[in-house]
């Protein structure tokens, strides 16, 4: 049996070959008679979608669905960039990274304690966006233009508060503003405060992360001059060094300092 398919191998191989194509045209074919019923179908019923341009208040209901679900998925970027959430999960990773434990605690503890921290720092804010804004808007007392002018203030004065002059003249520079031509904070635009806003939090964020590696690292110079006074020398000094860290941040009650301290930033 196996010598016959060797000898036909070749007619085999066509005889697939046809055959798949017959069963693809087939499936094609029905696929389109069916298309073509419910075609037929739904021009019998008269059904219509109701989308039009006719007066623009269908079309322009269905942007502002658009623009709801626009912001529904910019909302994790929204909440990460605007908020105190960038500064506290990059000290909380060079925290760990400083004592040398690689996963531990895990990155869901660290993003989950930084989501938590977030809130207790923007409580008073988000407070004042509801208060001010949400709540007149779903009692519809005021438009949504008006809402995210008025939203929009508490989280302008929380970034105005946080952010470095030196960075607001920098993309004050790029995006060719005069100087002469900011007279207060209002004038001030979300396109140059954001991204002024985030390069600051990460500079603070980079500062307080090289003082908390200072100490470790002075533990790993003793460690590794320890070991080579010794002969040790292929032996890595990490393995020796990890449990003097671990025990060092637990006797300083490290968590308490760091997150303490870094609230204590805003």
């Amino acid at each position: 049996m196996l010598q016959w398919m060797k000898r036909h191998k070749k007619a085999i191989c066509k005889i697939w070959l046809i055959t798949s194509l017959v069963i693809f045209v087939s499936l094609f074919a029905s696929v389109n008679v069916l298309a073509e019923e419910e075609t037929t179908a739904s021009a019998n019923n008269l059904i219509d979608v109701n989308i039009s341009a006719g007066d623009g208040s269908d079309m322009a209901s269905v942007l502002q669905m658009l623009l709801v679900l626009t912001v529904i998925a910019l909302a994790p970027s929204i909440l990460i960039m605007l908020t105190s959430f960038t500064r506290i999960v990059i000290v909380l990773h060079f925290t760990r990274a400083a004592i040398g434990t690689q996963t531990v605690p895990p990155n869901q503890v660290i993003i989950g304690l930084s989501l938590f921290l977030t809130f207790f720092v923007m409580q008073p804010t988000f407070n004042e966006v509801y208060t001010n804004a949400i709540e007149p808007l779903s009692n519809n007392e005021i438009s949504l233009e008006e809402a995210y002018d008025i939203g929009v203030k508490p989280i302008r004065k929380f970034m105005l508060s946080q952010v470095s002059t030196k960075d607001l003249d920098t993309f004050f520079s790029a995006a060719g503003v005069e100087e002469g031509s900011i007279e207060s904070e209002d004038d001030i635009e979300m396109r140059v405060l954001v991204p002024a806003f985030i390069i600051s939090e990460l500079r603070i964020a980079f500062i307080i992360g090289f003082l908390i590696y200072l100490p470790f690292i002075v533990i790993d110079m003793v460690v590794s001059s320890t070991l080579m006074s010794m002969g040790m020398m292929m032996l890595p000094p990490t393995t020796i060094s990890a449990p003097f860290k671990i025990l060092l941040f637990v006797m300083a009650d490290g968590w308490n300092l760091i997150i303490g301290n870094l609230l204590k930033t805003f």
